[in-house]
């Protein structure tokens, strides 16, 4: 290439040469731009991008204050982008991250589990229902006195308000469990960071757990130990922490803890190893209690002398704790110098014999009187407080089990189908002792409560009551004639029946007649008289001239139920109507008190979890007039002196026996000391028919019955 210069330029002047870029000249004549060997230039190599715009040239309006504080932070920024690897390091450090690194990556860390966390919190609901176990709890029936009878229901749980539980029990519990609770925020952090060092590194969890989450575990969630489960338990601890007060967390928690024995919570904790309520528990006796938080299995000390020596040690522990929490002080510690040793059996009930037809009667009553479906019933927490008297209880059982031996020793062919019914009722209307049958677990159904057979002749005082009340009527149209005990009646076997417009005929075509026991005749006789001596034919027309309809009101207004009464026949008067054992003492209950009447009830009050249940109690009525009561009282008394002379010398009681004309069941029903007892005997064999069967002597005679003896041992009377 040769360099033309220009002829004005001098020898010694200096020459510019500018040098014209490939790309400049390729673009004024592309076709000119070839390779030395005549191929196409590659422009690819020797083309430089133009530098893109910066992040804050693409903010548009960007102010001045943030164009610095973007610049400022990008100018640090590469400070934390890696560089690897490091000139400035040697060996592994120069792959190493730098400490600002580390720093940015724990801070990042940090700000996301901050973020999960409080999401997850924010997530969390508390749930509307809890665990069953955690409000199922167990019915308690209690006796006239006061002391437990029976308990029903799949968990031996009872709540118990935190006032209503010592604060020596609840510090025993503190002191062993969690020292912190109302001071914590619902959770232990360390605890919860063992718990999880356990389970990722060696694949089993552990507790560390706070009141708080025990609580939670015990109402919400189930006992799955797994890592999942215990974070739920966290989140719900802390929101419960901010939604529930401490106390009733602390309540709550010690109504739902599982304390070995079948028991769930403190209050059937200490009935069940100390036979007492948890108010009567004293510091000790709440320390070991305390223990079977930590696993009944190991601190029983009746399973084994392993689980006696750790009970006795974690016992001490734990009352040297409450020293150190400030619960006891060391001249109170000192005083539990030796171990309250608990109950080896847990006391038991009498279930499955009597006390079953009593709870059948009082749970069935309780629903009834203080408005509970069976789902709020069956939910459990009640405290029944009967008004059965455990006495008169035990009393009247006796006396039936000891007739129903004899007659097996008697007749054992007779006595495998013979059958008991017994009722006290007190003037009141309570119910005081009952017999319902030989075992609940072998006969179901209640005795005291059938209306199997007839009433016979034990219905005599109610036809006597309401003629007493009512008076006659001789024709259809003319006024009521007056009736006294004295007025004479026709006590003749076998005579007619008759209505103002002559005999009585039935269905058949034929003329009803009565009779007597015996068939025995007694000519004209006072009604007075006639009820003492139990004659049957004066009490027959004594109904149909009172009106069949104004003798069953007397009934029922006595006591006795409208479903027991058949057909409105002649009959109806001699007894031809069912009623219960409990319903015929709550009859001549009524005589008993100048003519007022009470409902029988088994239940007199009610609580649920020492909260009063609003209870509907039966209200004392007029039934018939108090001289008519007072009457048939005193024929009633007349009665037992003519039938037992011995026994009334020592004993103001009245009543009389009842016999049905087909000989299927015998009865005895008196007064004695303003309560009234009822005894039916029958025969039904369960097996073949539920028709009554004769009895033919196994009930005893009318001088001498089976229901008399049984009425007389219930009572004492000699």
């Amino acid at each position: 290439m040769q360099l033309k210069v220009p002829a004005s330029m001098n020898a010694d002047e200096t020459v510019l040469l500018r040098t014209v870029e490939v790309a400049a000249t390729d673009k004024a004549n592309p076709s000119s731009a070839t390779e030395p060997d005549g191929s196409a230039p590659c422009r690819s190599r020797h083309r430089r991008r133009a530098p893109r715009p910066s992040l804050l040239s693409r903010i548009p309006a960007a102010g001045p204050g943030l164009t610095r504080l973007v610049t400022r932070v990008g100018s640090q920024a590469h400070r934390l982008r890696p560089r690897y690897p490091h000139a400035d390091r040697t060996g592994w450090r120069r792959w190493a991250p730098s400490r600002r690194q580390w720093l940015g990556a724990a801070l990042a860390f940090t700000g996301l589990t901050v973020v999960l966390l409080g999401s997850a919190y924010a997530a969390t609901d508390i749930p509307e229902n809890l665990n069953s176990y955690a409000t199922q709890q167990d019915n308690v029936y209690f006796w006239s006195d006061g002391t437990p009878m029976a308990r029903t229901g799949w968990v031996r749980r009872q709540d118990m308000p935190l006032k209503d539980i010592p604060e020596d029990v609840r510090d025993a519990v503190l002191a062993a469990e969690n020292a912190s609770f109302y001071s914590d925020p619902g959770i232990s952090f360390s605890g919860l960071t063992r718990a999880l060092w356990r389970t990722l590194g060696q694949g089993e969890t552990q507790g560390g757990s706070t009141i708080t989450q025990q609580y939670v575990k015990n109402v919400y969630l189930n006992q799955d130990r797994s890592v999942g489960r215990k974070f739920t338990e966290a989140m719900l601890a802390l929101k419960l922490d901010n939604e529930m007060s401490k106390d009733d967390i602390l309540e709550g928690y010690l109504n739902t803890s599982w304390f070995g024995r079948g028991t769930y919570g403190i209050q059937r904790a200490a009935q069940a190893y100390y036979g007492k309520d948890v108010g009567e528990l004293d510091a000790g006796e709440a320390a070991f209690l305390a223990c079977l938080l930590k696993g009944a299995g190991l601190y029983d000390p009746a399973l084994s002398e392993a689980n006696h020596a750790r009970a006795v040690e974690r016992w001490s522990w734990i009352l040297d704790r409450m020293v150190d929490t400030g619960a006891l002080s060391k001249s109170e510690r000192a005083r539990y110098k030796e171990f309250p040793e608990p109950l080896k059996r847990t006391p038991g009930y009498d279930t499955g014999k009597q006390s079953d037809y009593l709870v059948e009667l009082a749970a069935q009553y309780a629903k009834k009187a203080a408005h509970l479906s069976d789902r709020e019933f069956d939910l459990g927490g009640y405290q029944i407080y009967t008004t059965f008297d455990r006495k008169q209880e035990t009393a009247l059982t006796d006396a039936v089990d000891k007739a129903r031996k004899k007659a097996r020793k008697d007749d054992p062919a007779k006595a495998k189908s013979l059958h008991f019914g017994a009722a006290s009722v007190a003037t009141d209307g309570r119910i005081l002792a009952l017999h319902g049958g030989p075992d609940h677990r072998e006969q179901g159904y209640n005795e005291s409560n059938a209306t199997t057979v007839p009433a016979g002749s034990a219905f005599l005082p109610f036809v006597y009551a309401a003629a007493l009340e009512n008076g006659v009527h001789k024709t259809r149209e003319g006024p009521a004639t007056e009736v006294t005990p004295q007025t004479l009646y026709d006590g003749d076997d076998g005579i007619a029946v008759t209505t103002p417009e002559g005999p009585y005929w039935d269905r058949a075509g034929k003329k009803v007649t009565s009779h007597n026991d015996g068939r025995k005749s007694y000519g004209r006789i006072s009604l007075s008289r006639a009820l003492a001596l139990s004659v049957n034919t004066p009490f027959m027309q004594l109904g149909m001239d009172t009106g069949l309809d104004t003798v069953r009101e007397t009934a029922q207004r006595a006591g006795l139920l409208s479903s027991s009464f058949g057909p409105q026949v002649p009959a109806m008067s001699l007894g031809s109507a069912t009623p219960s054992a409990i319903r015929m003492a709550s009859g001549y209950a009524t005589f008993a008190a100048a003519g007022k009447h009470v409902e029988p009830y088994s239940v007199a009050r009610i609580t649920r979890n020492g909260s009063e249940v609003a209870l509907t109690k039966p209200a004392s009525r007029r039934a018939v007039k108090a001289s008519v009561a007072e009457a048939v009282q005193s024929a009633l008394t007349d009665a037992f002196r003519t039938a037992h002379p011995q026994a009334a010398a020592t004993a103001t009681v009245a009543g009389k026996a009842g016999t049905t004309q087909n000989d299927t069941a015998a009865w005895y029903v008196g007064t004695a000391d303003s309560v009234s007892t009822a005894v039916v005997a029958y025969r039904i064999d369960l097996a073949k028919s539920l028709e009554p069967l004769p009895l033919k002597g196994i009930a005893g005679s009318p001088d001498d019955s089976v229901p008399y003896r049984i009425f007389s041992g219930a009572h004492g009377i000699g």
